[in-house]
């Protein structure tokens, strides 16, 4: 009598321990879904993805030769302002400093005095043409871009020096100061612009007096 009794409570006592697992069972599921959270592993939903944007630079050869023609206008005083042509030798001594040797050559127009006495002629032979050597210097080296996606190297200038204009036959000693841009397209090649003045005595009708004579000029030049 007395084993029957405590199988029954044996079995009854096992039935209320599963009872109250599956009752703990159940809060805990309730309470994971009541805060949202998720334990299941998942795959990043944002990856960043950085595009690399491809610059080619130019940059200068080793050669330190640079040869270049050029074309533009010079205003020469009281001859009016004509078409220019001329051609440049430089050697780069340094990264900035560079001594170059240049040709011009133009044709004037009548001066004013010609041209109110109609029959009047001042000079014989109107063809100007000089030459000098000249020291320059780089002094704002940089780049120039072009739709974002090319550079190219740059340096902008500072030149003078001296040289000798010939003109209604006569060799006139010649100063020469001005300034330039140059743009580096490849490793030989280069785009350039220029301004000149070119300070030398005319003389006129017996009378000299010095001239200030502006140039303004493009090229092209080639390193080798």
């Amino acid at each position: 009598m007395e084993c029957r009794i405590c199988g029954i409570f044996l079995n009854r006592a096992a039935t209320a321990m599963l009872f109250a697992n599956l009752l703990l069972a159940g809060s805990v599921q309730a309470a994971s879904d009541s805060t949202g959270i998720d334990d299941t592993p998942t795959d990043q939903v944002v990856r960043p993805e950085v595009v690399r944007r491809e610059v080619r630079e130019a940059d200068i050869d080793t050669e330190d030769f640079e040869v270049g023609a050029f074309a533009g206008a010079m205003s020469v005083e009281d001859f009016g302002t004509n078409f220019v042509w001329g051609g440049r030798l430089a050697y780069h001594v340094t990264e900035y400093v560079f001594v170059e040797g240049a040709y011009g050559r133009t044709k004037t127009d009548k001066t004013s005095f010609e041209r109110l006495s109609g029959s009047a002629r001042v000079v014989d032979d109107r063809t100007l043409q000089y030459y000098n050597i000249s020291f320059g210097i780089n002094i704002l080296p940089g780049e120039s871009f072009i739709l974002d996606r090319w550079a190219f190297n740059s340096d902008f200038y500072l030149i003078g020096g001296v040289g000798s204009t010939n003109f209604n036959n006569e060799d006139e000693f010649t100063w020469n100061f001005g300034a330039g841009y140059k743009v580096l397209v490849n490793d030989w090649l280069a785009l350039r612009v220029d301004v000149r003045d070119h300070i030398f005595d005319i003389d006129l009708l017996g009378e000299s007096s010095t001239t200030h004579n502006l140039e303004f000029t493009g090229g092209v030049s080639v390193f080798f």
